[in-house]
């Protein structure tokens, strides 16, 4: 449609020969034409790119007056749809209206006008307001009478202090007044104190007419005492009259009051239901009111078809080229090789698993690390990397693995720390060469120890220490050969080794190892030997691991910086944890420099001597 408008404008022809020709037109403008709205003043901004600037300024102005052209149709066409939809929209309201309208008078005739602005002043809530107003004061009334008798009746027993009690409440509304009987006695009791008084200035106080005036004045006082305590209980019985009075009054309000409550609450219902149907007469009032006002705007006249497009200034031919912008491209290039290389950089953390230092394994499995050990040259040999604590005990990794030892003997208790379970989550993490340096390392400390081979599949330790023996662990275990022919003395004073070169063929290696004959070894080992250390195969490999951990005082898990994953490594330590194994830490192997926050390379000045191969010892950490 717009561009309808557009190709008259533009002179595009439109017959059939002509529509290849009309639809490349079309597309190239869609394609180098570009409109942007402001996002506070809605002025639009057009542009046209071409090599041709004269061109380019036609065609701009072309799309501006056919939009113009355009937009004053639609609103024709528009403004004639929305008043046929207002006009019906309006008859339905009217209908409405009058319905409402009737609903509303029907009932203002049954109940009257209860509107809630006037069912405020109504006469039932005013006089409920006064009820409830009377009900209060009663109630009060009641407990303040209440108070009171209880007060007079809990001095009854003392009338002259009932007396000073009610003149101390004459103001309150309870007097009892007192009798002429008793005004006259004390009128008599002080002319008699005076004659007294008089006699005694004369007379002793033996003397007849003194005691006979004594006489008198005790008979008046017994008569006073009478009249105060016929005092006290008047005065009890008017305070308790006042409390039944009160109680009645607060008894009848109490009635009064509900009753007018219903009453009330009755109205409030009619109230609540003659807003609604008001408030719906006002919303469709209000709805028609709008509808009017709408339909008296759109008028299908001429003025209808005016719009508020104003053109702020007309396009004219660029003097200088507006593409490309080569500071915009390097700087978009650059911010996006930057966004991109590090998305990938993190893609590429997220999806890699692997732990690649101390901290990492630490942190994947919650288990201390016992000690971590450098990593070795791959130039050396198995049985070079196997005994390297032997070969050069003053290397960096010489001395990892005596600060291992030292954390077993002083982390382990006495009856936990004779029998290790060395193992490691996947095969190749180097736990053979692990075993093999740290029973070296203890026996150098003086402690009787043994290696038991328990990797009957793969074995290494006879290949470690160069073992040429074709018999071990599996030949005694099948009653071939006795223990102490099988165990093999090590390379070093204090350590013995009991190999197990039985290779892949042999036959059910969990069942051999879960037999007693096994568990009656190790069991007749613990007595020749201060440690014991087994070197078990990967724990997700097999089950040995699992008959191995049940025999063992202390398990230990090796686990291999940038090589284990966090998956394998977790799982190997559940499983562990599952079959009841003393977990007690994990040793980090082949940690390289960079890697370790760890302090075995404050120890650099140790390496003045010469290693087996003739290298430094500050050169066998590296890799």
């Amino acid at each position: 449609m717009l561009f309808d408008h557009l190709n008259d404008k533009l002179n595009v022809p439109t017959d059939k020969a002509a529509e290849g020709v009309l639809d490349n037109r079309v597309l190239f403008l869609k394609k180098n034409l570009n409109v942007s709205v402001g996002k506070k003043d809605d002025i639009m901004a057009i542009s046209f790119d071409s090599p041709y600037p004269k061109e380019a300024a036609q065609i701009v102005n072309a799309v501006v007056k056919a939009y113009i052209e355009y937009q004053a149709g639609q609103k024709r066409n528009t403004a004639s749809e929305v008043l046929k939809i207002l006009n019906a929209e309006k008859a339905r309201r009217d209908e409405e209206l009058t319905k409402n309208h009737d609903a509303l008078l029907e009932f203002t005739k049954l109940y009257g006008v209860v509107s809630r602005e006037t069912s405020s002043q109504h006469v039932v809530f005013k006089r409920l307001d006064r009820l409830s107003s009377e009900l209060t004061e009663s109630q009060l009334e009641t407990g303040k009478t209440k108070s009171h008798h209880d007060v007079v009746a809990s001095m009854s027993d003392d009338p002259d202090r009932v007396r000073r009690f009610s003149m101390e409440q004459a103001g309150n509304g309870v007097r009892v007044f007192v009798t002429d009987v008793e005004t006259q006695l004390r009128a008599e009791q002080r002319t008699l104190e005076m004659e007294l008084k008089s006699i005694r200035e004369h007379c002793t106080e033996d003397h007849p007419a003194t005691q006979a005036l004594l006489g008198k004045i005790e008979k008046n006082v017994l008569q006073l005492k009478e009249e105060a305590e016929k005092f006290a209980e008047t005065y009890l019985d008017v305070t308790r009259l006042k409390w039944v009075a009160a109680k009645q009054r607060q008894e009848e309000s109490r009635v009064f009051y509900e009753a007018q409550l219903v009453a009330a609450r009755e109205l409030s219902v009619q109230a609540a239901e003659y807003y609604k149907l008001e408030s719906k007469l006002r919303r469709t009032e209000q709805a028609c009111d709008i509808l009017d006002n709408r339909i008296k705007e759109i008028n299908v006249t001429e003025d209808v078809g005016a719009l508020n497009i104003n053109i702020l200034e007309s396009a004219r031919p660029a003097i200088s080229p507006s593409k490309p912008q080569k500071a915009r491209v390097m700087a978009m290039a650059l911010v996006l090789g930057l966004m991109l290389g590090g998305g990938l950089a993190l893609l590429r953390d997220m999806m890699d698993s692997r732990l690649r230092s101390a901290d990492d394994i630490a942190a994947a499995l919650d288990l201390p690390v016992v000690g971590v050990v450098p990593m070795m040259s791959a130039k050396l040999s198995i049985s070079e990397r196997g005994q390297k604590v032997s070969n050069e005990p003053m290397s960096f990794i010489s001395e990892a693995f005596r600060t291992i030892r030292t954390a077993l003997f002083f982390g382990v208790t006495k009856e936990k720390g004779q029998v290790f379970l060395i193992t490691s989550p996947t095969p190749g993490d180097g736990k053979s060469s692990v075993v093999s340096n740290l029973a070296i390392a203890m026996a150098q400390s003086g402690q009787k120890t043994l290696i038991i081979d328990g990797d009957l599949r793969k074995p290494m330790q006879h290949k470690i220490f160069e073992i040429e023996a074709k018999q071990g662990l599996c030949t005694m275990l099948a009653g071939q050969m006795t223990l102490s022919e099988a165990i093999q003395p090590g390379a070093i004073e204090n350590l013995d080794i009991l190999p197990s070169p039985c290779g892949p063929d042999v036959p059910n290696p969990s069942e051999m190892l879960n037999g007693t004959a096994f568990s009656y070894t190790v069991s007749t080992l613990r007595e020749q030997y201060d440690r014991i250390i087994i070197d078990s195969p990967p724990v997700t490999s097999v089950t040995d691991s699992h008959i191995l951990s049940a025999m063992s005082d202390t398990t230990l898990m090796v686990v291999k910086a940038e090589k284990a994953t966090r998956r394998l490594s977790q799982q190997a330590r559940d499983t562990l944890l599952s079959v009841g194994a003393n977990l007690f830490g994990v040793i980090v192997n082949a940690v390289t420099k960079k890697q370790s926050r760890y302090g075995y390379y404050s120890y650099r000045y140790y390496g003045s001597g010469q290693g087996k191969n003739g290298n430094s010892s500050n050169d066998i950490s590296g890799p």
